[in-house]
């Protein structure tokens, strides 16, 4: 029962059931109607680019050029925060490196403030991305949820784990994988940006 518990606290937060309210600042929003990765006129729509423009409001923790952190306002945990690109990239695939770089780069400084101001000891960074991995604001974002010992947010009997066969099946999957990655890295090297992949 207690698992069940954790998973649907979790699901609600991947999925909300509402749509927030008109004094919400940060709702699930017309972006999320949209396939990821269609850009189009989302910005328009998007809740997290109305904040950055001033058009809507939000509990702001951190700025610069690049990215803004926000309280979430349907928080997992006490100081569960967003750090959000002022760019609209609706995935995490259609964000540019550098900007991925930056947010990325502001991690250990904004979740240290965090965990200390909470009184917590760990924090998990989450990534939603894409619907059926519970994204619903369609603008990239990290989460930021600080954790307590014990604090049963979620559970390793929540999200069940099986141990890797190292079968053929398994051997085939991890061939595909690679091909997928030269084939990007040969795009990339075309582009001056490529990188070294294992082979075996």
């Amino acid at each position: 029962m207690e698992a069940r518990r954790r998973l649907a606290l979790l699901s609600s937060h991947l999925r909300p059931t509402t749509t927030g309210s008109p004094t919400s600042p940060v709702s699930a929003s017309n972006c999320a109607l949209a396939s990821v990765c269609e850009k189009g006129n989302q910005e328009r729509d998007c809740v997290f680019c109305r904040i950055i423009r001033g058009e809507s409001p939000a509990l702001k923790l951190y700025e610069d050029d690049v990215c803004l952190c926000i309280l979430d306002t349907n928080p997992v945990s006490r100081g569960h925060s967003l750090i959000i690109p002022k760019s609209h990239f609706p995935c995490l695939q259609a964000t540019p490196p550098p900007v991925i770089g930056a947010m990325c780069s502001k991690v250990p400084f904004i979740s240290n403030a965090v965990v200390k101001a909470t009184g917590c000891d760990s924090y998990n960074l989450l990534v939603n991305n894409g619907a059926a991995a519970g994204q619903v604001i369609f603008h990239t974002h990290l989460h930021i949820i600080p954790r307590k010992a014990r604090d049963c947010l979620w559970a390793s009997e929540s999200l069940p784990r099986h141990p890797l066969k190292l079968d053929h099946e398994t051997s085939q999957l991890a061939d595909r994988i690679r091909k997928e990655l030269l084939f990007f890295n040969s795009s990339k090297d075309d582009e001056g940006q490529g990188s070294t992949l294992s082979t075996n």
